[in-house]
């Protein structure tokens, strides 16, 4: 008689099969979990740089580079072309005020000034000429007055005898009027020559005084021919170094061409490289810092150059107390230039996030700091260690400042340390 077999509710078979449809069933769960949600990331701690957002002194600054110059300097330029005969000093000399340094010929200016002496000369000798003819006209001037006024004196004296006679009857009327008309004739001949003596001596005068400012002109351009010779005769114009010598002896330099230059020893400036982004926030009195020797210093800015090449414009900063030892001309020095007074604000790290962010968001930890997420935020100012934080973050977070080259659009970051 048949049996009948009963079979098996739940065989191996079976079971293999349900597990696979589970399986695939939490595949496809999970892949819709984290499709549908935030994305994730898995990212290793030890590649990334997490820092804290801080709240402390905060100073808008941009660094700059600057070279050290004299605080003063003098340029040599020749008053007078010509050829350099000889060299006095090297470059690199220290000067003396008036000491020479080179001097040049110049023979056209040699034979002017030569001309200019005996044209001087000539002018003296027509002056004195002039002046004895003067004297010697204002001498017969004198004597014919002389004349006039003793002939005058007799013509009174018989004028005023005639004049009694004739009214004691003694003489007649023509005798009388011919005393009287010769008394009359020599007193108009003496207003006459006074007159004469007188416009004499102002012409003379004239004369004189006209012949002296030529002599005087003819003077002054002698002297100023001479200086133009003495000029010839570089000297130095100040107590410093000669720097930047350019002249070799048998070279022809015409004049107003650059000889060198004198450097003022007592002190140095600092003349700064700026983008032209800031040279509507540039201004004197702003100041900036450096090290030197691991000590810091202070610079402040006293004169602003607003030409602006090649992207970028210059300023000019002296040192604002001590004076570094052994500081040199020509040496580059790093300066951080404040553009802002010093606040209190929001203090962000500077760092990599900010190519791919702008500034506009960063990856922000939550409190087990295990998980990153995206924060929007707003920057204001920056110098070259921190962003200030105007909205989006507060003192104690803590976000990361490392590149998010490797982080595409992820929403979130799982932090784990392998």
């Amino acid at each position: 008689m048949d049996r009948v077999i009963q079979k098996k509710k739940w065989n191996s078979k079976r079971i293999i099969t349900i597990l696979l449809v589970i399986g695939i069933i939490v595949l496809i769960a999970g892949s819709f979990y984290l499709t549908s949600g935030k994305s994730k990331q898995n990212v290793d701690l030890d590649r990334i740089t997490i820092s804290e957002i801080t709240k402390g002194p905060f100073q808008e600054i941009t660094p700059v580079n600057g070279i050290v110059l004299p605080i003063t300097t003098i340029y040599l330029d020749a008053q007078e072309g010509g050829r350099v005969e000889q060299k006095f000093v090297e470059d690199g000399a220290i000067m003396k005020k008036g000491q020479p340094i080179l001097r040049l010929s110049n023979t056209d200016l040699s034979l002017s000034l030569v001309n200019q002496q005996t044209s001087v000369y000539n002018l003296l000798t027509q002056m004195q000429i002039s002046r004895n003819a003067a004297q010697q006209n204002t001498v017969n001037k004198l004597n014919q007055m002389a004349d006039v006024e003793s002939l005058l004196k007799e013509a009174d004296r018989i004028y005023k005898l005639d004049k009694h006679l004739y009214e004691q009857k003694a003489i007649g009327l023509q005798e009388f009027r011919q005393a009287e008309n010769n008394y009359n004739y020599l007193l108009q001949k003496k207003k006459l020559t006074e007159q004469i003596l007188l416009q004499d001596s102002i012409s003379t005068k004239q004369e004189l005084q006209q012949a002296k400012q030529s002599y005087e002109g003819s003077q002054q351009a002698l002297a100023v021919m001479r200086k133009k010779v003495d000029d010839l005769v570089v000297r130095s114009p100040i107590d410093g170094q000669l720097t930047s010598l350019d002249a070799e002896i048998g070279q022809n330099k015409k004049q107003g061409e650059r000889l060198g230059q004198i450097d003022v020893l007592d002190g140095y400036k600092v003349r700064v490289d700026v983008d032209e982004h800031y040279i509507s926030r540039i201004f004197t009195g702003l100041t900036g810092r450096f090290e030197f020797a691991e000590k810091p210093y202070k610079l402040k800015i006293t004169k602003v150059y607003t030409q602006v090449t090649n992207g970028r414009f210059q300023v000019d900063m002296v040192f604002d107390g001590e004076i570094p030892k052994g500081i040199r001309r020509g040496q580059s020095l790093q300066i951080r230039l404040a553009l802002s007074d010093e606040s209190q604000a929001v203090l962000l790290p500077k760092g990599g996030f900010f190519q791919k962010t702008g500034g506009n968001w960063v990856y922000k930890l939550d409190e087990s700091g295990k998980v990153a997420y995206k924060v929007d935020i707003q920057l204001g100012l920056q110098n070259p260690d921190y962003f200030q934080v105007l909205q989006g973050l507060k003192p104690g977070d803590k976000v990361i400042t490392s590149s998010y080259e490797n982080f595409g659009d992820i929403q979130e970051l799982i932090l784990k340390k392998n």
